[in-house]
Formats: C-alpha cells, sequence, structure tokens
C-alpha cells in the first residue's frame, strides 16, 4: 500500500529536498501550502510535479486540522519554521508564534485526527507518525562538545528558545498520549536552494558576482564562528528513516566536523580562484547579540541505530554552492545584456531551483 506523507515548510529548501527524497521512495507527497497566491509555491510545482498542495497555516489551528484530515497521512513532516535566526532578535514574536507554538498546534491537529486522548502505553503501528524539525541552536552556549541528544539544552536567541519548546512539546505528546513524535535535531545543513540570507549561501553568491565583475566585497559578521555544516539532501534521508523505526525517538543529526565562517570564505573563493582576504570585510552589525560560538554533533546513534552517515563533505558543499550561483549569475548577467539591447528573452527566471 503506498504511503502518503504531509510536509509542512514544503517551498523551503528542506522541504524541497525531503519531497524528492519520498516521491522517489514511492510515497504519495502533499505539501502544507498558506495562501493560493503564492510566488514559492509556484516555483516548488514547476520543480516537482508529482507534488500535491493542500491549504494550511501553522498559525491556524482549524486550518491544519483540515489538512491532517483531507491528506490521511502516514507521516507528517514539521518543517514549516521561520529559519532565519538573526530575524528572531527583530520579530520574537513571531518567530514564537510560527515555530513554538505551530508546533503544538500541528501536534494537536495530529492528535485530534488520529483520535487519540490518553496515554496508550507506547505508540499504535497504525497512527500517524510526526516528525519535528528540532535544531541545533537549541544547544546555545554548550555545555559540552560534541553535543548529543543528552545534551542540557542553553539556546541563545529566540529562535532557539521556540525550538526547544517545540522538541520538548514533542517529547511531551509522546510521553502524554503515546503518539509516535520523535525530533531531528539537525545541525547546520546548506544547499544551492539554501536562501540567500543564509552565511553560506551568502558567501557563494558574492564569490559569483566577485568572479564575474558584478561585485567587489562581500561583508560578514564573526568570521570564528564554527559550525557542522552538512548537505540538505544528506539530512532528509535521515528525517524519513527516524519515522521507519519500531519505537520512537530523537536523533542528532550531523557531520561531527567543524568549520569557521572564514574556512568557508576561504573555501568558496579558493574555487574560483581567488584569495578570500582580498574582498572579505568584516562589518559589527552582523554579529549576533548573543552569539553560538560552537555547534559540534555527536550523531553516533543515527549513525548505529538508523544507519544513517553523511555522503557529501564541507569542501564538496561549498564548491557544490558556488557552481550553482555562478550558473545563475551568469544567467541573470546574458538576460541583463539582453534586455539592454531591447532583445527578447526567457521570462520566469527560477534561479538555482
Amino acid at each position: 500500500m503506498t504511503k502518503r506523507a504531509l510536509i509542512t515548510g514544503i517551498t523551503g529548501q528542506d522541504g524541497s529536498y525531503l519531497a524528492e527524497h519520498l516521491l522517489g521512495l514511492g510515497y504519495q507527497v502533499w505539501g502544507l501550502c498558506r495562501g493560493q497566491a503564492n510566488p514559492r509555491k509556484d516555483r516548488i510545482a514547476k520543480l516537482i510535479p508529482e507534488l500535491s498542495f493542500v491549504d494550511g497555516d501553522l498559525m491556524d489551528q482549524g486550518s491544519l486540522v483540515s489538512a491532517v484530515d483531507l491528506v490521511q497521512p502516514d507521516e507528517v513532516y514539521n518543517l514549516g519554521a521561520i529559519s532565519f535566526v538573526p530575524m528572531s532578535w527583530q520579530q520574537p514574536e513571531l518567530v514564537t508564534e510560527v515555530n513554538g507554538l505551530g508546533v503544538l498546534r500541528m501536534l494537536e491537529a495530529v492528535r485530534m485526527v488520529s483520535g487519540l486522548s490518553k496515554s496508550s502505553g507506547g505508540a499504535s503501528r497504525g497512527q500517524i507518525r510526526f516528525y519535528q524539525a528540532s535544531s541545533s541552536e537549541m544547544f546555545g552556549k554548550v555545555a559540552e562538545s560534541p553535543q548529543r541528544e543528552t545534551t542540557f539544552l542553553h539556546p541563545r536567541s529566540p529562535y532557539g528558545v521556540a525550538k526547544t519548546f517545540g522538541h520538548y512539546i514533542t517529547r511531551n505528546y509522546r510521553e502524554s498520549y503515546g503518539m509516535y513524535g520523535v525530533s531531528g535535531i539537525l545541525f547546520n545543513h546548506e544547499s544551492p536552494r539554501r536562501g540567500a540570507e543564509f552565511v553560506t549561501r551568502k558567501i557563494s553568491l558574492a564569490v559569483a558576482q566577485i568572479k564575474l565583475g558584478l561585485l567587489d566585497k562581500l561583508s560578514l559578521g564573526n568570521l570564528d564562528a564554527e559550525r557542522d555544516w552538512g548537505f540538505a539532501g544528506d539530512y532528509v534521508r535521515a528525517m524519513h528513516l527516524m519515522l521507519q523505526q519500531e519505537e520512537p525517538g530523537d536523533y542528532v543529526v550531523g557531520t561531527g566536523t567543524m568549520h569557521k565562517v572564514s574556512d568557508a570564505a576561504r573555501i568558496a573563493f579558493e574555487h574560483v580562484g581567488l584569495d578570500w582576504r582580498d574582498h572579505v570585510v568584516v562589518d559589527p552589525g552582523l554579529v549576533r547579540p548573543a552569539e553560538v560560538e560552537t555547534l559540534c554533533a555527536d550523531s553516533g546513534n543515527a549513525r548505529r541505530e538508523l544507519g544513517w552517515k553523511p555522503e557529501v563533505d564541507f569542501e564538496e558543499l561549498m564548491r557544490m554552492m558556488v557552481e550553482s550561483d555562478l550558473r545563475q549569475a551568469s544567467r541573470e548577467r546574458d538576460y541583463s545584456r539582453l534586455l539592454a539591447t531591447g532583445a527578447s528573452g526567457p521570462s520566469g527566471l527560477l534561479g538555482n531551483w
């Protein structure tokens, strides 16, 4: 029997890779999308024609119940979130509504459609299985390194605090209602589909533009901040594997290797034959109010119990992103030249995806 999956955050990086992965495994996949006139929905519909959509909003409980009831999914992947950490200081209430209470609303929708009312002493095999996208930002001011599932949580941003609520409320529903609910504590994962506001994509975009003579300088914040960066396409495999286990559990997912922001810049610029030090300038305004200096994953449990391991290393990831942005920047440059000469060119450029 064909499995059915519902993904929130379908228009984001992780949602698109997960949808492709599940469709490749023979699933029927629905993406939760807010509103009809959504340009990002049109973009992903062109990228993944086999994908179906259902209306819903993480800030509207009723719409989530309707969506889950309509799709009748075997698996729900809650990836929907405001994922740009610095924005959480600018709009903390909104980020908390979506990233924290949005998880609660989604859990309630699953509980209501599943008909769960009290603890069953363990997850029922026939019920909807729920995945919550937790974050390494929950560790914040780290108590130990590397970080594992049992590491004390000390978030250092409103984003991290909201994600911590989502993580614990998922565990609470597992313990209170016997729901099959798991959290993937994912460390930083990037790709050519990453938003331009994130530092790795900001770097790869700038490198492409500088190489083509369209830009001269790249402004960055804390060059010494270290992260455990991996490829998003690898990490969605772990999400799926978590929901295939006999018993639900939370897992840390990462590479176990740290790199500085300056390393990302160096690798990206070297790929196009440039020295990053000639082009990068530090902007104090881009430094976080409360920095998370060091995040490194101990994903031993995911490797042993899920059989998961990353396939793309950090250098390959940065080169992949630079190559993709070089192609995009070249297309946009050539299109601009066509327009400047009065010639007609292709419309509706989709960028990297």
